[in-house]
């Protein structure tokens, strides 16, 4: 299992990014995916969540209205497009899934793209 997060960098507040997740070893289609955030000198908190056939998503109070996740499952690859961002989103964002085997349940992350909001 492979995740390759993308597209992260440093943009004006008020400004937008578009980050990705490419998923490999896996069956993509089958899990749902989420992305966390882990800003300096704090814990990793969850962002937002798409259900496996991407009809159902969850977000962070933070980030409601202001943020969307979606997918491609024909290309094994989420998003999460973030508008309006503020200093507060500065943070390395990280693709999760959590992924079950007949026995045993897996947590798989991406390595991390930093994601800077400053003037």
């Amino acid at each position: 299992v492979q995740l390759v997060d993308s597209g992260g960098g440093l943009v004006q507040p008020g400004g937008s990014l578009r980050l990705s997740c490419a998923a490999s070893g896996f069956t993509f289609s089958n899990y749902a995916m989420s992305w966390y955030r882990q800003a300096p000198g704090k814990g990793r908190e969850l962002v937002a969540r798409i259900s496996s056939d991407g009809s159902s998503t969850n977000y962070a109070d933070s980030v409601k209205g202001r943020f969307t996740i979606s997918r491609d499952n024909a290309k094994n690859t989420v998003y999460l497009q973030m508008n309006s961002l503020k200093p507060e989103d500065t943070a390395v964002y990280y693709c999760y899934a959590r992924i079950s085997s007949a026995t045993t349940t897996y947590n798989y992350w991406g390595q991390g793209t930093q994601v800077t909001v400053s003037s």
